[in-house]
Order: C-alpha cells, then structure tokens, then sequence
C-alpha cells in the first residue's frame, strides 16, 4: 500500500472509531499540489494575507484534504424548524471538530514515524475575530482538492453533499494522486432552479447575488453560543446546509 491509500485508510479507519454519539456517512479525501496556482489566488480572491501551504509547512509538497459528512438524521433533525436549531447539530459540530483534530494530530505522528513531515490548522475558529477572515480556508482547499465547488450559500458541496465538516494536513511528501475535473454542483449556479439556502436563513445573511453577511451570520452563532432562548449550545446553526445539497450533489 503507498503513501497516498495509507492516508485515505487511516482517515476512514479513525471516522469509523469514533466514539461520539454524531454519525457519518464514507468520509471524502483528495490532494492537491502545494505548488497549484490556485492556493496563490486565494491571497487575491479571499485575503491577501491568506496563508500559503509552504507557510503552514516550509517545504510543503501536498495537502490533504477530507470531508466528513453527517449521517442523514443529523441534516433531518435540523431541518424541523427554521429558527430553532436541532441539538443534533451543535453535537455533531463539536464532536467532528474534535474528531479533525484527532485525526489530524495522529495523521502527523503516524507520518512522522515514517519520516515525513506534517502540519495542519484548527478545524474551527481559526480566523481574526475581528474581520472574520481565515488565514487558511479548510474549505478553500478542499475546492482547489477537487472534493466540491462553493455554492450560492459558500458552503462547499461534494458529490455527498455539504452537511459536515472539512479539515486538511499539510505534508512534505509527494503523492500519487489525480485531481478530479472541476465541477458544478450548485443548483442555483447550474441552472438557477433552487436557492433554499437563502430562504431557510433564519437572519437573512444570504443574498441572491452569493454575498454572506458575516457580521449578521457571526452575531446569530455567538448568539447560539451563549444560549439565545435556552439550553447553551455550540456557535453552529446550518440551516443554510440542510437542502437539496445537504447530502449529495443535487446537480446530475
């Protein structure tokens, strides 16, 4: 087995031993070249601040990068009621989070023992608080990886939808891998047949021209956060990735 089946193995393996209550459907992983142009765009699209992969890595060759998906019971829980979040949600965001980065920490021991260097960001919360900007976008990458393409929400949607949660790992190994063709998967973008996302947000953050209002959508998560109208739950919402792209590509 080469490098590149022992990393997809050893993330399947860990999403399979997980001892949470949140469920998963077959976890999603693809590569990328640290040296693609796209990951240079990303400081003129996004932020120009916007790390490199030889910033997260000196002598970065590939990223990884993986998306777990939620079982399907997690995105029909959420899906009951437009303001009211399912406990189902902010359980399945705090324990995957915590699930990235264990897989993401024992990914690099594990390579580690086998000489190669690694290295990898936070799963959540690692943007400037200020300009709600990430200096390395988990999602970002998983596009340039080939696993999805941003939809009408700027969530990413993947052949198994975009209800679940992305992390990545830089390494200074070269890798077999082909990157799949570059996709659409928004209904909206393929043929402007849905735009539920826009609807199902409870403080109207999402437009129909694909702008997010972060400073609206910040103040509704840190409002969950500290319990707006009873129990205290994580800063998770995810209405806007309960629709007909929550668990797969909706575009045939």
């Amino acid at each position: 087995m080469d490098l590149t089946e022992s990393i997809v193995d050893f993330i399947r393996s860990e999403v399979a031993q997980a001892d949470g209550v949140t469920a998963y459907r077959t976890p999603l992983v693809a590569f990328a070249s640290a040296a693609d142009p796209r990951f240079r765009d990303l400081q003129r699209i996004v932020e120009q601040t916007h790390f490199l992969p030889e910033d997260m890595l000196p002598g970065a060759r590939t990223v990884v990068s993986f998306f777990l998906p939620f079982a399907a019971w997690v995105v029909e829980a959420n899906a009951q009621e437009r303001h009211r979040v399912a406990r189902e949600w902010p359980v399945a965001y705090l324990e995957t989070n915590a699930l990235i980065e264990r897989i993401a920490s024992r990914l690099i021991e594990t390579l580690a023992d086998q000489g190669v260097r690694a290295a990898a960001a936070p799963a959540t919360h690692n943007y400037d608080p200020k300009d709600l900007i990430c200096r390395w976008s988990h999602k970002s990458v998983a596009v340039i990886a080939g696993l999805g393409s941003f939809g009408l929400h700027r969530m990413v949607i993947t052949d198994s939808g975009c209800a679940g949660r992305f992390g990545s790992v830089v390494i200074d190994a070269d890798l077999r891998f082909t990157t799949p063709p570059a996709k659409e998967r928004c209904l909206y973008f393929y043929d402007h047949s849905c735009w539920e996302c826009v609807t199902r947000c409870p403080v109207d953050a999402l437009t129909m021209e694909g702008a997010i209002d972060k400073p609206r959508c910040n103040h509704r998560l840190v409002g969950l956060a500290k319990g707006f109208g009873g129990e205290e739950l994580a800063d998770a919402c995810g209405k806007c990735a309960i629709g007909p792209c929550s668990l797969e590509s909706a575009v045939r």
